[in-house]
């Protein structure tokens, strides 16, 4: 009953989390089983869902002792917590306070504009299949560049206010989408288990980790959502908002991985809606529709991404506030078209969900967490127990293979697909020229066949005549 009870008070709390977590992490869910395997991935979400609440919690607990110590503060972001709680350690914290904040606030733009990179390679792969249907192709760059217009649009309002409405719409369009793949999955039929595999070797699992801590992406809403409450306990509780969310998510992931993998095993895309058979109607209106969700996320992301570079700037530069609007605008404009031309730049959607997800999602989750954990036991040493030593360097032990395997992996195969790419177009150029040669070529025999012919005719008719 305190559950229910706490979930009916803060039930806008728990759909903002919700939100914040699901995305188009939720529709990589298959490419993450393809990678680790039905049981590693099955035995890896619940783990993971279990270290991102650690972290969170480690996080929440930092926030609190450094309002704690800061006079006249009533809360704090995750920026501000991780620096006012190495202000406040002895020793070696304190004078790397400074740039732990900015190397906090690097990582967290850094992962929301891949976000919001991503989210433009989504929308631009779906409508792309959709559009191939009707005969429609002009490729999928110049998709991309056909969707800009309608993405930069609501990206330029300067207020939240304008753009938040419309999230709502679109993540009921995402969770049709979703619900819809697995409704044509499951009556079109389920294959045998027999062919997929179980566990797979340690670079794809580094793989398979990078896209599950992609998915749990909601870490930098977690201080602003509790800030927010009327009763912030009731965030952290033990059957509280974070608790209940995370084992909702966790549960929707491990379903959602391990349906679609069964059904299309490695054939299985970077977005489970790209597997649907494009040429029927419903599947098309699905691809459309989840296309719809992500766009209406994609400004909400921005906003976030844009306020991070953008409210230091308004506090320290003149000329900023001086021209604020015309500079917010241009700004705006420039970065739009900045997470466009990454997403032109990256071949494969899956590579790139990976890629982020195990270089920057890993560190915000996992790394500064434990530091900033660090951090707050030194101000009481007796605190720092070896059970806390032991915990947190397994925490790190395990954000070091993401960091590291997980991101060389990505890397080595997003060249891969460069190259492949690059093969591809030189074979399909020399192709297109050797046709060109052979049609002149063939044009030139026809003619000197034709020139030989009717001088024999000529001569012939001279001949007659004389």
């Amino acid at each position: 009953m305190e559950c229910l009870r706490c979930f009916n008070r803060n039930f806008v709390t728990a759909t903002h989390l919700f939100k914040g977590c699901v995305g188009a992490g939720l529709y990589a869910m298959g490419d993450c089983y393809k990678n680790g395997g039905l049981v590693y991935a099955s035995i890896q979400m619940p783990i993971i869902a279990v270290l991102c609440v650690h972290c969170e919690l480690m996080l929440i607990y930092g926030s609190l002792d450094a309002v704690s110590k800061t006079e006249g503060a009533e809360s704090f972001e995750y920026p501000d917590t991780t620096e006012k709680c190495f202000q406040y350690a002895p020793g070696y914290f304190k004078p790397i306070a400074t740039v732990m904040r900015r190397i906090t606030e690097s990582f967290l733009f850094i992962t929301q504009f891949g976000f919001c990179s991503i989210y433009i390679l989504f929308i631009t792969k779906n409508l792309y299949q959709v559009l191939q249907t009707y005969d429609i192709d002009y490729g999928q760059s110049l998709t991309m560049l056909f969707c800009m217009p309608f993405v930069m649009v609501p990206s330029l309002f300067t207020g939240l206010h304008h753009i938040a409405p419309v999230s709502n719409i679109g993540n009921l369009c995402l969770i049709f989408g979703v619900a819809a793949t697995l409704t044509v999955a499951f009556t079109e039929g389920m294959p045998s288990t027999e062919d997929r595999s179980l566990i797979t070797n340690l670079p794809n699992m580094a793989l398979s980790f990078g896209t599950a801590l992609f998915s749990y992406e909601g870490i930098a809403l977690v201080l602003p959502l509790r800030n927010a409450m009327k009763d912030p306990n009731d965030f952290n509780r033990p059957l509280g908002i974070l608790n209940i969310i995370t084992a909702l998510i966790t549960f929707v992931f491990i379903f959602t991985g391990v349906i679609t993998y069964i059904k299309w095993g490695e054939e299985v895309e970077g977005s489970i809606t790209l597997n649907l058979d494009e040429t029927i109607p419903f599947n098309q209106a699905v691809k459309l529709v989840a296309a719809l969700g992500v766009f209406f996320g994609y400004p909400i992301q921005f906003f976030i991404m844009f306020n991070i570079i953008w409210l230091p700037m308004l506090q320290r530069w003149k000329f900023v506030q001086g021209y604020r609007l015309i500079v917010e605008v241009s700004l705006r404009f420039i970065f739009i078209v900045l997470t466009f031309c990454v997403a032109l730049l990256v071949p494969n959607l899956e590579l790139f969900i990976s890629l982020i997800g195990a270089f920057c999602s890993t560190t915000l989750a996992f790394v500064i967490p434990v530091f900033i954990d660090f951090a707050v036991k030194a101000q009481t040493p007796e605190e720092l127990k070896w059970y806390i030593y032991v915990k947190n360097v397994i925490i790190l032990i395990i954000a070091s293979f993401g960091i590291g395997l997980g991101t060389f992996k990505s890397i080595e195969q997003i060249v891969e697909a460069f190259k492949q790419n690059y093969i591809f177009i030189s074979v399909t150029a020399t192709n297109n020229n050797n046709n060109s040669d052979d049609e002149a070529s063939s044009n030139y025999n026809i003619n000197s066949d034709n020139n030989y012919n009717n001088s024999n005719d000529d001569n012939n008719s001279n001949n007659l005549v004389f």
